[in-house]
């Protein structure tokens, strides 16, 4: 029998509405339950992970989880929570999106289980072939314009406007619930809160056409501590594919939650038990300066969408960040994490001509050829703009608060060459604990 599925909702903080009679449905045998995503982009992002999570904590509980990519309705754009008209993509584009974001769920979802594996479904395979008029003769007598526009997806745009397309968007989605009910026995969907009035709507033409009974649940829609926007950092959203999210990056979007947030995202994006969770929570409770709960949050929600060995080389570039690197483990960062740490931290490009540029008073740059010719670490640490002046160097120096590349610096005549570009173009430069500064040289 399964396990209790509304009750792991609960306690991981998941529930936020269900339709009368879906717990003791639930409870009866192994159920099919369906999320819809919009193959809106060729990439899901860490917004779309609370409903993959979804299905996998319903997989987890016993159940048959159904993840169906909106082939057809990513042609029409849900108005759900939208303030405007989206843009609609080609059929190619949409093909596109379709196989990529297919190949992520493949990542969460167990499709090969012997009792209760996961189905992929595209709504395109069904709508392909239904014309207009047979759609609104079968599906949308059903439904009486006055009920679709009680629903806040409707209503909330009244005012600013909402296009037939969109405004059909309800029936096309509730369809779905239709179709899957008949071909699969589906007769659970499940959501965001914002998609209460799409689902219930599809409950009702099952209740209308098909004479049957199907349920529904939705998730609260989460948001960060200060009420903004859970998934967005400040270059746009986090994405599941490291081709536009660095591994390096997703892993320091959960590192850097606060300890409130790390709280519910070890509820929310791991497989931990209820027990788990908060024996963690109250460990970090007693020393919350160690960040111990972020730091398991990061690593398992990183490992789980890339991979342990994109986890490593995350943890290696974030000891750099934290001053636990070795000299031995900077001189392995992979270049691309180079680039990712020349994006994130101060630093300085060398230039062709160094005194080009040169104002009153101000120190002469630094080119590749010079430090590839040899260069003192006084005139590197000077004239990369690290640190202010000759004279500051010098002193840093003395005080033996400079390593470069993680070896301390003791000598102010240390001489530095192009054996010491870490593949053949970078640098760490580093004053006490906390400052780092990252030369680049082309």
């Amino acid at each position: 029998m399964p396990t209790d599925f509304l009750h792991e909702l609960n306690w991981r903080g998941l529930l936020h509405d269900s339709m009368p009679g879906t717990a003791d449905y639930l409870k009866k045998a192994p159920a099919l339950g369906y999320i819809g995503f919009d193959p809106t982009a060729d990439s899901l992002h860490v917004g779309n992970l609370v409903q993959i999570m979804i299905l996998v904590h319903f997989q987890r509980c016993g159940h048959k989880p159904v993840a169906l990519v909106g082939g057809a309705t990513g042609m029409v754009g849900d108005p759900s929570g939208k303030s405007a008209e989206r843009n609609l993509l080609d059929e190619d584009a949409l093909r596109h999106n379709q196989a990529c974001i297919k190949a992520q769920l493949e990542r969460f979802l167990d499709f090969n289980s012997p009792t209760n594996p996961a189905q992929l479904v595209n709504n395109y395979d069904w709508f392909k072939d239904m014309g207009f008029l047979r759609f609104i003769r079968e599906v949308g007598k059903h439904i009486t314009v006055n009920y679709m526009m009680a629903k806040d997806s409707v209503k909330n745009r009244m005012e600013s406007g909402i296009s037939f397309t969109e405004f059909s968007y309800q029936l096309v989605q509730g369809y779905d619930f239709v179709h899957l009910y008949k071909q699969l026995g589906c007769r659970l969907q499940m959501g965001g809160s914002d998609q209460w009035g799409n689902i219930t709507t599809g409950t009702e033409l099952i209740r209308r056409m098909e004479g049957g009974e199907a349920f529904a649940v939705t998730t609260p829609l989460l948001t960060k501590s200060d009420g903004s926007k859970f998934g967005k950092s400040e270059g746009g959203n986090v994405w599941l594919d490291a081709a536009r999210t660095s591994p390096y990056k997703f892993y320091q979007f959960w590192l850097n939650a606060s300890d409130d947030e790390a709280a519910r995202f070890a509820k929310i994006f791991t497989h931990w038990s209820q027990e788990e969770c908060e024996a963690l929570i109250a460990e970090h409770a007693k020393d919350p300066g160690r960040r111990k709960l972020q730091k398991e949050v990061a690593a398992f929600i990183t490992k789980l969408v890339h991979g342990e060995a994109a986890l490593e080389e995350a943890l290696a570039a974030t000891a750099v960040l934290f001053g636990s690197a070795s000299a031995e483990d900077i001189r392995k960062l992979p270049e691309a994490i180079w680039e990712e740490l020349a994006a994130t931290l101060p630093g300085y490009t060398t230039v062709a001509d160094p005194d080009a540029s040169m104002a009153d008073g101000e120190l002469a740059g630094v080119s590749k050829e010079q430090i590839e010719r040899s260069i003192s670490v006084t005139r590197l640490l000077a004239r990369s703009r690290f640190l202010s002046s000759f004279g500051e160097a010098k002193r840093a120096i003395k005080e033996k608060s400079i390593s470069v590349n993680g070896v301390k610096i003791t000598d102010e005549g240390h001489e530095f060459g192009g054996q010491d570009l870490l593949h053949g173009k970078y640098m760490l430069l580093q004053r006490g604990k906390k400052t780092f500064f990252v030369l680049k040289a082309v």
